[in-house]
């Protein structure tokens, strides 16, 4: 029998090794050591603070949130051998519940035995849903395991707020071009092989960061190249594209940077972040609500047209949908980013909300009240209301709001584009003497502004670089 057990063991290590042998060149190079480990030097250079905690084996709770391919789950195999706890490893794709609750247990029983902490792993920690996370927190929040997880996700949206406070959360950054070249010549050098100089920064700039898409492309490369030296045109056949996908939290993050890009007057910023979330699967319906807002809210007057295109190709995405409608957003991009920009619209319904919530009851004024029913011409409705077509210029002075609201302006325009001419009226209507420059009457003109002079608020192109504090 004693034979036989051996026997068993012997195999096992044979097909361990075969194994290992065959593994992708990723998991071949994974580092064994924390000086091995390329990048993350704020985290794991001689004295950085996880570095500190994973030596003295001291790491208590902790999230490592970063991209694919920069070392999460090096990190926690490097601290599976720097400790003397029971490690762990869980992923949240395939485990549930019932596993979880299996290693609490084993952990309560390591502690009682053995005097011995338990470390789980959970990989893809974002994949377990709120309930899921909320098994973990009790022995969490006894000490009785160690949590590490890792994401790819921003936790602060991912991970259960008790959960999260109980943690340490630690980021990782994406590997730069230098620290992604390191990681292809560590790779050639372990395959005794060699690569150009442009092969390699080739790899690294298709990489995005990537330590892991690195050496995929380089495995492949390597293949094609058969022997001979690793040049551009193998990375290039090595067919390394990238899925452009991104979390919650950097679908907030681009949405942002579009909509700033726009209100800040950069057409080629717009397409940019545009062409990113177009790549990255983002709903086009999305995308073109957010134009149909920003083209009231940034835009407003000063180019009345923006709202009729950037509504425009909001219908055509629902009418020829992607890929063509991409040509209509872009259209809706540059317009915007064009346009002459004007927040007072935004500014002014703010205003009047204002007005509205913090002000006296007020009841509508008679002369303006309903009076095509029987019996309203008793109560005196409508009585005293002034037709305004009726009048020269079609405009009288008469009061539309009520009493403790009235004399307040809440719509003040700028200057630029159209609104320049709505300022001119109103400056005529409300018969103030300060008067708003206006070289042409001529609506065409006006609404779409002097190519020659750029246009802009506050501190964008064209602008003072003076913003009212009100708005």
């Amino acid at each position: 029998m004693r034979g036989s057990a051996d026997a068993d063991d012997l195999f096992s290590a044979a097909g361990a090794a075969r194994l290992a042998a065959r593994a992708p060149l990723a998991a071949r190079l994974r580092p064994t050591t924390l000086d091995e480990l390329v990048g993350q030097r704020h985290l794991v250079a001689p004295g950085a603070p996880l570095r500190a905690l994973i030596e003295a084996d001291r790491l208590s709770s902790a999230i490592l949130w970063g991209p694919p391919g920069t070392g999460k789950t090096t990190l926690a195999s490097l601290i599976a051998h720097a400790t003397a706890k029971r490690f762990v490893p869980l992923s949240a794709v395939s485990a549930g519940v019932k596993d979880v609750r299996q290693v609490i247990d084993a952990a309560r029983r390591s502690i009682g035995e053995e005097g011995r902490g338990t470390i789980l792993f959970l990989d893809e920690v974002h994949r377990f849903n709120r309930s899921q996370q909320d098994a973990l927190l009790p022995s969490v929040e006894e000490g009785l395991i160690v949590l590490i997880g890792a994401t790819t996700e921003n936790p602060f949206f991912e991970v259960n707020s008790p959960l999260l406070s109980r943690s340490t959360l630690w980021r990782l950054e994406p590997l730069t071009e230098r620290e992604l070249v390191e990681v292809a010549r560590r790779a050639l050098e372990a395959e005794q092989a060699t690569a150009t100089i442009e092969a390699l920064d080739a790899l690294a700039v298709s990489a995005d960061g990537d330590a892991r898409a690195v050496l995929t492309a380089l495995e492949v490369a390597l293949a094609l190249a058969g022997g001979d030296e690793v040049s551009v045109t193998h990375v290039e056949r090595a067919g390394h594209i990238r899925l452009h996908h991104y979390g919650e939290d950097s679908h907030y993050d681009v949405i942002s940077a579009f909509i700033k890009s726009i209100r800040g007057s950069d057409p080629d910023a717009g397409l940019y972040w545009l062409a990113r979330m177009l790549e990255a699967g983002e709903d086009a319906r999305f995308i073109a609500r957010r134009l149909v807002i920003l083209a009231s809210e940034d835009v407003g007057e000063a180019d009345p047209l923006a709202l009729v295109v950037a509504s425009s190709a909001a219908r055509a995405v629902e009418l020829v949908g992607l890929p063509e409608a991409q040509l209509n957003l872009a259209q809706a991009v540059v317009h915007l980013a064009t346009a002459p920009k004007s927040n007072r619209v935004t500014v002014a319904l703010d205003r009047a909300l204002v007005a509205v919530r913090d002000g006296r009851h007020a009841e509508v004024p008679p002369h303006l009240a309903d009076s095509h029913y029987r019996g309203a011409s008793a109560i005196g409705q409508g009585e005293g209301y002034v037709y305004p077509h009726d009048a020269s210029g079609a405009w009288v002075e008469q009061a539309y709001r009520p009493v403790p609201h009235q004399g307040v302006t809440y719509y003040e325009p700028s200057d630029r584009g159209h609104e320049a001419v709505l300022a001119e009226r109103l400056r005529r209507w409300r018969g103030s003497d300060e008067r708003t420059d206006v070289e042409s009457e001529d609506p065409t003109d006006a609404l779409i502004g002097n190519p020659e002079e750029p246009t802009g608020a506050g501190g964008g192109p064209g602008g003072s670089g003076r913003r009212d504090p009100r708005l």
